[in-house]
């Protein structure tokens, strides 16, 4: 497999346009920003770095082969198993190119990707490392003593240096060590926002712009990606850079901003000031964001000025209504808490879409039917995505479950081109009921099914698995509420879900150009 360090030889190569390609994967059907920050950097360093998405576009072959330098953007485990299957197209392609992968999942699966198809791999707070990577490249420098990067000579850690240092009032916030300017994320050479989800609300649809306020994550929830990468580290992107974003995506059309922070209330002054200033610029834009069900609770006396900003919904990692489960996943949380959050944010006016992991090693057919009704007696149907009702527990390398006394009994050896380890459940009925209950899932999002429909059909699927005939499944649907449907996006899939057949089909080279 060559490696670009070997061929380059003219030192202006990478600064030609098109030279330096960033590809995304998947970024649950936004906009990605895991290109559009990157490009932002690389061109301030001087560089004309080409975007693609390949969840809207086509991989243009000439487009690849024209690239002296690949990057892939793998922020979830589903962007991670596409991106493998990109980067062979691209080594087919272009075999001297230079493949590096980078974000959240490039780190703890190194090794694979480097034994495979990378060149070199860089995780955490990638950007200044990737702009060093391009720079060693260009000049045809050793890359082993990069800061931040992986090769094939050496691999290290996600890269977690402070990303910004703190700026005088009025001043712009620079990268810490280098004072250069913190870019806002540059979208220019993307698709166009409506190429990507809408919100969805009272059946009128509105194009979405996407921003992220921090990264990383104060907790330690052992389930969760992030903990292996950041290890409770938080780090915040400059209030002025986001704002700037959002401007430039209303002005794009968007009337709605997701904040994709993991968590946006692990800084609540920060992404506070943020909401107060977005509001008064633009006081009829809406917003969503992610919050753990305990900053829910804790930061209660927010959720009604949240409201008057603008908050339609709050994705939140609920993963279970079983204490037991949640005790394993170490969440923080109860059921009971669960309970409490819906009624708080319900009397603010603004709706929860609870996100879930519904196998898990500790969930028994009880908990699994007690979820569904808990789903249907709190009225949250229409406010959960049928793919979370057949979210299986991901275990990756470097997962803090693998340092706990419950790892799974049924646990197998790491997998690692599906980059986990896989496992079974102690009751065979549940790995029947995930398989049954995913296939469902596939085919509604296929035919596009409504959410009532759906979950009559995974509820059947689970009743009948723990022995009830179908037409004695017990329903407490009959008064189900008539209030309008909660707000949502039109992307439905989950970051954690593996990636469906759909999502590898085009990714078939076909000698004309494009895949």
């Amino acid at each position: 497999m060559p490696s670009i360090v070997q061929t380059i030889h003219q030192p202006s190569s990478l600064r030609r346009p098109g030279a330096i390609l960033l590809i995304s994967c998947y970024e649950l059907g936004h906009q990605p920003i895991g290109i559009a920050q990157p490009i932002a950097f690389l061109e301030q360093a001087g560089y004309l770095p080409a975007g693609l998405d390949i969840a809207v576009q086509n991989l243009d072959t000439q487009c690849i082969r024209r690239a002296t330098f690949v990057g892939i953007s793998v922020p979830m485990h589903t962007a991670l198993r596409l991106g493998v299957r990109i980067a062979e197209l691209v080594r087919t392609a272009n075999a001297s190119c230079h493949i590096c992968f980078y974000g959240l999942y490039a780190s703890i699966n190194a090794k694979y990707l480097l034994s495979e198809v990378a060149d070199s791999v860089v995780g955490g707070e990638y950007e200044v490392p990737l702009v060093s990577l391009i720079r060693a490249l260009e000049n045809g420098q050793a890359i082993e003593e990069i800061a931040g990067i992986s090769s094939r000579g050496r691999i290290v850690g996600p890269y977690l240096k402070k990303m910004i240092t703190p700026a005088p009032i009025g001043a712009s916030q620079t990268v810490a060590g280098s004072g250069i300017p913190f870019p806002v994320s540059n979208r220019r050479h993307l698709p166009a926002l409506d190429k990507y989800a809408r919100l969805d609300e009272n059946g009128a649809q509105r194009l979405v712009g996407y921003v992220e306020a921090s990264r990383g994550c104060l907790h330690h929830c052992l389930h969760c990606p992030i903990v292996p990468v950041y290890e409770g580290r938080l780090f915040l992107i400059p209030k002025e850079a986001v704002l700037e974003d959002i401007r430039r995506q209303v002005d794009a059309g968007a009337t709605h901003i997701t904040f994709g922070d993991p968590d946006f209330f692990n800084g609540p002054g920060h992404s506070m000031e943020i909401l107060r200033s977005m509001h008064a610029e633009f006081p009829r834009l809406t917003f969503d964001f992610t919050a753990k069900i305990e900053h829910l609770l804790k930061r209660q006396a927010l959720l009604k000025e949240l409201r008057a900003l603008g908050c339609l919904f709050v994705i939140s990692a609920v993963e279970s209504f079983s204490d037991h489960v949640l005790e394993r996943l170490a969440k923080g949380h109860t059921g009971a808490d669960v309970v409490t959050a819906i009624g708080l944010l319900r009397e603010a006016g603004i709706a929860l879409r609870p996100s879930l992991v519904a196998f898990t090693p500790w969930t028994t057919l009880e908990d699994y039917l007690f979820m569904l009704s808990m789903v249907e007696t709190h009225d949250l149907i229409d406010a959960t995505d049928a793919v979370q009702f057949s979210i299986r527990l991901l275990i990756p390398p470097g997962s803090a479950l693998l340092g706990t006394p419950h790892i799974p009994p049924l646990l197998g050896s790491l997998d690692q081109a599906r980059f986990q380890y896989p496992w079974k459940h102690p009751d065979e009925r549940m790995d029947q009921v995930h398989h049954a209950v995913l296939a469902i899932v596939e085919a509604a999002a296929e035919d596009e099914r409504n959410s009532i429909e759906t979950f009559d059909r995974i509820l059947v699927a689970a009743y009948e698995m723990a022995g009830c005939r179908a037409d004695s499944v017990p329903r407490a649907m009959s008064p189900r509420l008539a209030r309008p449907k909660p707000p949502r996006l039109t992307e439905a899939w989950f970051c954690c879900a593996e990636p469906t057949a759909g999502q590898f089909k085009p990714l078939q080279i076909n000698g004309e150009g494009e895949v």
